[in-house]
């Protein structure tokens, strides 16, 4: 991998190991100020929807400010409203930082991802993301327990610890990346996806792009549910909610040792669509695991085989996006489909326990798992025929032009 690929993934993992506020923000709301359940969960479902707009801005900046500094600015916008939230007096004062902490929260992802995406080539960024990808999941483990000493505490410091390695990775960011060359405004005319609508300003007219738009946010609703109801599920099968912690760094450790996996030969030269859906299906499994289990070793089992999954979806998915955008867009299509985690993020908390509450924990993860497969099959049956579409119309020696396809009016 080319140094720009190590020097963002060491960063993220960086950026990642202080990344454990967030869970903790609706308990500092309720213990701290007296706020009820439902506030809560409006003030956490308020920072979901501020992070939509950041990620489309994230995109936005990215061409018009640069990568580095969009990253930079998205990193101290993070540390300055969690020090907000630590050092709020009321709980108007949390709920403004909480969204302000949502508008800068996603800014870091598109240029991030664009990055990548330009350092490597196309045969390189399944394994580039899956990197990234595993900086998140060594970081992620070592938040868990950091969080579980300062949590003990006090809650503040959770988000004080936050900030200061938002701080630290937006200035390791800025002394070690290159610095910013800003690139020609994309064409907002001319083909853009399937059938040459659009252009590069409008990712959402390419018809590729929002089908695996579609996919994406469901399947970042599933990842979602699984944060949130895991911990409740163990609870009405009688074990013990904090052992999802254990279960959650064991999907870690699962991700970090299947990253070889990838560079396998038969597993690489797998078309995309059937990388994508084999991966869907493996979640199928390991969420229908969930349905039947009752104890940890079973809730375990079913962990590593929805996470072998996530393997293959995460970094394909971002692949598969990098290369449906024209020259000059990435940075606008990975941030159009990015806010797919945005959405998920505010649905999710509904979905899952209601789901909970009104059918139970077989049916919540069945129903889900159902859902996986069905995500297979669109991958297959439509996703794939669209992105062929669009990748037939980008070949070169491709004419679009409406000479060539004979839409030109005649007087």
């Amino acid at each position: 991998m080319p140094r720009t690929v190590w020097l963002l993934v060491g960063a993220r993992a960086i950026n990642r190991l202080g990344a454990f506020s967030l869970p903790f923000l609706t308990v500092l709301i309720s213990t701290e100020f007296g706020a009820s359940a439902t506030t809560a969960g409006v003030l956490s479902a308020a920072f979901g929807l501020a992070t939509i707009p950041s990620r489309l801005a994230g995109g936005r900046l990215a061409v018009r400010l640069g990568r580095r500094r969009t990253m930079v600015l998205g990193l101290t916008g993070c540390a300055l409203a969690q020090l907000g939230i630590a050092a709020a007096g009321s709980l108007a004062a949390v709920a403004l930082f909480a969204v302000l902490l949502g508008l800068a929260f996603e800014l870091y992802e598109p240029p991030s991802q664009g990055m990548i995406a330009d350092a490597v080539g196309p045969a390189d960024r399944v394994r580039a993301y899956g990197l990234l990808n595993t900086a998140l999941a060594i970081g992620g483990t070592g938040a868990g327990l950091i969080a579980a000493g300062l949590g003990r505490w006090d809650l503040r410091w959770l988000f004080v610890v936050d900030a200061l390695t938002c701080l630290v990775c937006a200035l390791v960011l800025q002394l070690v990346l290159p610095a910013d060359h800003l690139r020609p405004k994309a064409p907002t005319t001319g083909p853009a996806g399937a059938g040459g609508q659009g252009g590069a300003a409008s990712p959402w007219r390419d018809r590729a792009l929002c089908a695996m738009f579609g996919a994406g946010t469901i399947f970042a609703l599933v990842t979602m549910q699984i944060m949130i109801a895991l911990p409740l599920s163990l609870d009405r099968r009688g074990l013990e909610p904090a052992d999802a912690g254990l279960l959650f760094t064991t999907s870690a450790v699962t991700v970090v040792a299947a990253q070889p996996a990838l560079r396998l030969r038969r597993l690489a030269e797998l078309p995309d669509s059937a990388a994508l859906a084999l991966g869907y299906v493996l979640m199928a499994a390991g969420l229908a695991g969930y349905a039947v289990a009752h104890t940890l070793p079973a809730f375990t089992a079913a962990t590593v085989l929805w996470s072998l999954g996530d393997v293959l979806l995460l970094g394909r998915a971002l692949s598969v996006v990098a290369e449906l955008a024209p020259p000059g867009a990435t940075d606008r299509y990975l941030a159009a489909y990015g806010i797919s985690w945005g959405i998920a993020t505010v649905l999710a908390p509904v979905t899952s326990t209601q789901a909970l509450e009104h059918a139970g924990v077989a049916v919540l993860w069945a129903a889900t798992a159902g859902l996986c497969l069905a995500l297979a099959a669109a991958q297959l049956l439509v996703v794939d025929t669209l992105i062929g579409r669009t990748r037939r119309s980008r070949a070169p020696g491709t004419d679009r032009s409406p000479e060539a396809t004979g839409q030109v009016s005649r007087t």
